[in-house]
């Protein structure tokens, strides 16, 4: 008979088969050269091997082995998210801001290898299909437009603007023919197919310029069903709106309270956004550029795993090196972790979109490094990758909720603050400036997309209803963020909703999880071994991760 384990293996080489974009951000070698089909006929071909392989892992999900068990548990519930996700048709309006299958395409050559004949004709055939792969996914949102089920006006435009810069003269993959002709690529060929692939962006920003556009819904907000499901995709929980937006004005309330104090013990004559003014403009609380703003991470990085490994955690080897990169432009900004390869030959990796500015301040970047590397995203997804006893392939490569995952990253943040690591006054200022700007994100997400009113105690527009505006306002006055990020960021929760409470909402549930397991165990409660079963569990769906640990 057939396990789990076996069935996940097997999956893994078809699941790749049907979406290499997946396999290349995954390490699984031989499909580098590849695209997805994101056709309609791709898209219900993807579905079905979904659908097929779920029925055989049904069996076994009371395997008397608990590995083989977990696997059929875990990869089923996966199963059945991807093929309620084709029914509702949400292939057919797949457009937004941040993660969509352009950005997706686009992003996938930050992590393509690029060095050696075969690692830039791999890349020349990407590029030189790039238009094929683009027809496929119009093919899908021309569906969406026929049936009246579209993206909002807003994520197309970002999106155009998007693929306009791909097209332009500052397009990321111009590069790509001088970086070829001193690693073992053909240039010649590398121009000719990034040619071909910035025409293609711009074919397809003039269809939904000129075609799509025109058809779009105008509103931002989803409403309550539509965000639900996407609640549950994101983090695998039955959650309650409104008691969580009460939540998460709760919690921005006593963080306000709490970045006041701590700015005060930053300079005591200043208010916190003078203080927050100070720290971003002051040369001696900034790096002077980018690549200095890298070698700041990689300090923090090197530091915590050292005094860490042992401790609080048993970091393997393969695990006790993350590196620092600093992304192409034309994307969104902000910062993101990429796991390492399958084989381990790829680290795992932090990227940062820094935008136009030069000078990095430090004060908010602390936190940050750790939410993304160690102890965070990196320890958790290489965890997962190199944990080949107790968990199925599938899992370890490719099963990822927003719930478990960003919430460990921002249990992270909090568990370094726990050890004493924001040993700086500003440091710590920017800890809590990062769980306020993830606490606005809760209230903003779950208010916009359900049409709710702002609360008359709120520190702005109290008892008016969220829109697009006031969003923005909230991200730039009371997240602290740049304007120019905080467009992006409500670009982002609009189009991408359900996604942003991921982080606190997360957190929420591993702390609650954590206080249990206090009061269960007492004194025998081991916080390193604790955290070894939550690593073990992996960003498996929430409602899960509770009964694993319990």
């Amino acid at each position: 008979m057939t396990t789990p384990f076996e069935i996940s293996d097997r999956f893994t080489e078809q699941w790749c088969d049907l979406t290499p974009i997946t396999a290349t951000i995954g390490g699984v070698a031989g499909r580098d050269h590849l695209w997805d089909d994101f056709s309609p006929e791709g898209e219900a071909g993807r579905a079905d091997l979904a659908r097929s392989t779920r029925a055989q892992l049904l069996p076994d999900l009371g395997h008397p082995d608990p590995k083989e068990a977990t696997a059929a548990k875990v990869l089923s519930a996966w199963m059945e998210k991807k093929v309620d996700v084709y029914e509702r048709g949400k292939w057919k309006n797949d457009l937004n801001h941040i993660y969509s299958p352009f950005q997706r395409a686009r992003d996938v050559f930050d992590v393509m290898p690029k060095e050696g004949g075969q690692a830039w004709s791999n890349i020349a055939n990407r590029l030189e299909t790039f238009g094929e792969m683009l027809d496929g996914y119009r093919s899908s949102l021309a569906v969406g437009l026929d049936e009246g089920l579209t993206a909002a006006q807003r994520q197309v435009h970002t999106l155009i603007d998007q693929l306009r810069a791909m097209a332009g003269e500052e397009s990321r993959f111009k590069g790509y023919p001088e970086q070829a002709s001193s690693s073992g690529g053909d240039p010649e060929r590398l121009a000719s197919a990034v040619d071909k692939a910035r025409s293609a962006s711009g074919d397809l920003a003039d269809w939904l310029e000129q075609t799509y556009l025109p058809g779009a819904t105008s509103e931002d907000a989803v409403g309550e069903e539509r965000y639900l499901q996407n609640v549950n995709d994101f983090l695998g929980l039955a959650l309650d709106p409104r008691e969580t937006y009460e939540w998460g004005w709760s919690e921005l309330h006593r963080l306000r309270e709490e970045l006041s104090a701590t700015a005060r013990a930053v300079d005591g004559s200043k208010t916190v956004e003078e203080v927050i003014g100070f720290l971003e403009t002051d040369p001696a609380h900034s790096a002077p550029d980018h690549e200095a703003f890298a070698r700041f991470v990689e300090g923090i990085q090197e530091t915590a795993v050292e005094q860490l490994d042992g401790t609080h955690f048993d970091v393997p080897d393969p695990l006790k090196r993350v590196t620092v990169n600093l992304a192409p432009p034309g994307g969104s900004l902000g910062a993101w972790y990429h796991e390492p390869s399958e084989d381990l030959s790829r680290p795992g990796s932090i990227w940062y979109a820094l935008g136009a500015r030069t000078r990095i301040p430090y004060w908010s970047e602390v936190s940050t490094a750790y939410h993304e590397g160690f102890p965070g995203h990196h320890l958790q997804v290489g965890t997962a990758v190199i944990n080949r006893d107790q968990m199925s392939r599938f899992h370890r490569l490719f099963i990822w909720y927003s719930g478990a995952g960003e919430g460990w990253a921002l249990y992270a943040e909090r568990l370094m603050d726990e050890l004493g690591y924001f040993e700086r006054p500003e440091y710590r200022l920017g800890l809590l400036a990062s769980q306020l700007f993830r606490a606005t994100r809760v209230v903003l997400d779950i208010g916009t997309q359900l049409r709710l009113a702002i609360p008359d105690d709120a520190p702005l527009h109290a008892g008016e209803v969220w829109d697009y505006a006031k969003a923005v306002d909230y991200i730039e006055k009371v997240g602290l963020l740049p304007s120019d990020v905080a467009e992006s960021e409500v670009k982002r929760y609009l189009g991408w909703y359900g996604q942003a409470i991921s982080y606190k909402v997360g957190e929420r549930e591993i702390l609650d999880i954590r206080d249990q397991a206090m009061a269960r165990e007492g004194e025998a409660f081991d916080r390193k071994d604790f955290h070894r079963r939550m690593l073990e569990a992996g960003a498996i769906r929430l409602d899960h991760l509770r009964e694993a640990m319990a």
